[in-house]
């Protein structure tokens, strides 16, 4: 009796040394997914795994997994996931969760955003201070801003004035580019950016917009005759940042939140200097190819603009909550 009772006592105090040593140190770990290919060079995936190394070194009791090319989630479902707390981080474009919340499709809205300067002065706007705290309200925070350039590219002929999308199949990304193209007389064909090479490989899609760095990690080279680059009249620009879900982000430690924040700094820098790069990397890699490659005239960008203020614009700011006050303030942006 007196041994079991040694044995209990003696397990009970183990059992409290761990409780003061080994839970209070344990290491937490936080899952981040997105949809881009992984350890390929895209700079979203890179921006995600500078996180995850700068905070591992922080040495704050954090460690961050990343699960890239959508093996965690599907791009679509990370909103949704975030938003519950079922995941941690990701790095996400925006628009993707328009459906849920109609003013995120600002955030691709046609000739929006003219080229990097622009989107880095937007950053720090009225416009964007309310996209963010919309965010918020929805259940994630921001950590680090992100603005793609991209373009258009077909297995038909080159896309430039709007009449040159008459009857293609194309995919848009966002509302606001699928009423535009619509109007210009295309067909639409919803999909996140993962799935464009199949639907071009299968016939579904004659057509695309998408990012610059998308239009190279997904080898969309492989399926196109001919690619329309933003140029001096990029047409096309998407906010895709790195966000975490904000029931997470609030429960941990000050130290592990401090960490978080500078690493995803120094990776929002660091996604300033490649996204620069990207176009004349894409323009490199298609020519290679062997794929044809041209940017819109003014008389384009400006033939364009008067097709989304009629369609776009319009119904963004008729029919979502707000909506004319949210374009009223990025236009404000000069």
């Amino acid at each position: 009796m007196q041994s079991l009772l040694r044995n209990a006592v003696a397990a009970a105090m183990l059992i409290a040394v761990g409780a003061a040593t080994g839970v209070a140190g344990a290491e937490t770990t936080l899952r981040a997914s997105h949809q881009f290919p992984g350890g390929q060079g895209d700079p979203r995936d890179e921006m995600v795994q500078m996180i995850a190394r700068d905070v591992g070194a922080a040495n704050v009791g954090l460690k961050i997994q990343v699960f890239p090319s959508s093996s965690l989630y599907k791009a679509t479902e990370q909103w949704g996931a975030i938003t519950r707390g079922q995941l941690d981080m990701s790095a996400f474009p925006l628009d993707y969760a328009s459906g849920r919340v109609p003013q995120f499709s600002a955030t691709l809205m046609p000739g929006l955003v003219r080229n990097y300067d622009h989107a880095q002065r937007l950053n720090k706007s009225d416009f964007m201070k309310e996209i963010k705290q919309i965010i918020e309200d929805k259940g994630a925070v921001v950590i680090a801003d992100a603005w793609l350039a991209g373009g258009f590219a077909s297995k038909e002929h080159c896309i430039t004035s709007p009449d040159t999308v008459k009857g293609q199949v194309i995919r848009a990304a966002g509302p606001a580019f699928e009423q535009m193209l619509a109007a210009a007389g295309a067909s639409i064909s919803s999909m996140p950016s993962s799935e464009i090479y199949t639907a071009m490989q299968t016939g579904v899609l004659d057509a695309t917009n998408t990012s610059n760095d998308s239009f190279v990690s997904y080898r969309l080279y492989e399926q196109v005759k001919c690619l329309t680059a933003p140029g001096d009249n990029a047409l096309w620009f998407m906010y895709e940042p790195v966000i975490m879900s904000k029931k997470v982000f609030d429960n941990l430690k000050p130290e592990q939140r401090d960490a978080i924040m500078a690493a995803a700094k120094k990776a929002e820098d660091y996604f300033v200097g490649e996204s620069r790069k990207g176009e004349q990397k894409m323009i490199d890699t298609f020519k290679k190819a062997n794929v044809e490659v041209v940017s819109m005239s003014k008389d384009d960008f400006d033939a364009w603009m008067e097709v989304a203020k009629a369609s776009s614009y319009k119904n963004f700011a008729e029919k979502v909550k707000g909506g004319d006050e949210l374009l009223k303030k990025a236009l404000a942006v000069q």
